[in-house]
């Protein structure tokens, strides 16, 4: 039997034990003595006080055995106390779940937030509920986080507010999307020139040029921007390569290629080359010019370079002899070389 509960029953059995006497006595004062009674109390205390005198040995026995099951578990209560906590923690997630389940966001989002102090999924609740202003306050108020905020509020259609917190977090692209969802073009194309001038000043001539094409609707800019990175040795071969990309027409590709290699000094020889694998490849009627320049080249750096007689395979991809060609090339190339 557990300590505790044996000394209460014994406590209760003494008190009643203790009554029982007091009426005894009292009973006798009518028919025996002072000195009887006396002494009848005498004893009757001192054995009261042997009878407590031992409750409070085994209280203290109690207590001593506590303290060092204490020490020797190193931590019982906390365990105790942490899988409480678990429990309690779990009956609020099955609370929050239950609540989603029934599409109550608002109540699921305060049981995350008040009872698990969980904000930020008590902001994705909301998020994924649909309430996004309210959502938006939670990540900007209580979670500091711009980015979600502005997130939230462009899904309200709060574009203003939105707009201020890219503009703080300095993300000028996005800002110039929001100008143009609302219709201001001035302002959008004010924040995407900003963007171009960033990349130009960092020498991604390409993503500069894919600005002014598609989100600024000026074609001629970014062709503009492409040429100028082909002529300024900024990212060459890409911008080379978009540059023709962007040409549809192909008699005016035709003349592009033939003109720009006209002016292509011969330190940019092989990326030209390079460039024109591709634009064999585009459409038959391409295949001529292409091939002639590619001729050019190769006769031209053939003298430095004797690997690039490799390239012509790839402007006749037909002819099985180019191989052969090729590999008479390089035995004979060999061959004055070891003598």
């Amino acid at each position: 039997m557990n300590k505790q509960k044996f000394i209460d029953k014994f406590m209760a059995a003494f008190v009643l034990l203790a009554m029982f006497k007091i009426i005894g006595i009292v009973a006798q004062l009518f028919h025996e003595s002072f000195w009887s009674v006396v002494g009848t109390l005498i004893i009757f205390l001192i054995v009261a006080f042997i009878i407590l005198m031992v409750i409070a040995s085994l209280k203290d026995k109690e207590q001593n055995e506590r303290n060092t099951r204490r020490k020797g578990a190193g931590g019982g209560n906390f365990y105790l106390e942490n899988s409480l906590f678990d429990r309690i923690r779990s009956k609020y997630e099955e609370l929050a779940e239950k609540y989603i389940a029934e599409n109550d966001y608002k109540k699921a989002a305060k049981v995350y937030m008040n009872l698990l102090q969980d904000n930020y999924r008590g902001a994705k609740t909301l998020e994924d509920g649909g309430f996004y202003n309210e959502a938006a306050a939670v990540y900007l108020k209580k979670l500091k986080n711009k980015s979600d905020a502005a997130n939230c509020y462009e899904k309200a259609k709060q574009y203003k507010k939105a707009i201020d917190l890219y503009k703080e977090m300095e993300q000028k692209e996005k800002v110039g999307d929001l100008y143009r969802e609302i219709n201001d073009l001035k302002n959008a194309h004010t924040y995407y020139q900003m963007v171009t001038d960033d990349y130009i000043s960092n020498n991604q001539m390409v993503k500069a040029s894919l600005i002014y094409r598609k989100k600024m609707e000026n074609p001629e800019a970014a062709q503009k921007i492409l040429l100028k990175g082909w002529e300024e040795d900024k990212d060459t071969f890409n911008c080379l390569n978009n540059y023709f990309a962007n040409i549809f027409d192909i008699q005016k590709l035709q003349s592009e290629i033939q003109e720009l290699y006209g002016t292509t000094p011969a330190h940019k020889k092989i990326i030209y080359l390079d460039a024109m694998k591709h634009e064999f490849k585009k459409d038959p009627k391409l295949e001529s010019i292409t091939r002639n320049i590619a001729y050019e080249i190769i006769a031209e750096k053939i003298g430095t370079r004797s690997e690039i007689v490799n390239e012509l395979k790839y402007f006749n991809p037909d002819d099985d002899t180019i191989l052969k060609d090729i590999s008479r090339f390089k035995t004979s190339r060999n061959r004055m070389f070891n003598h």
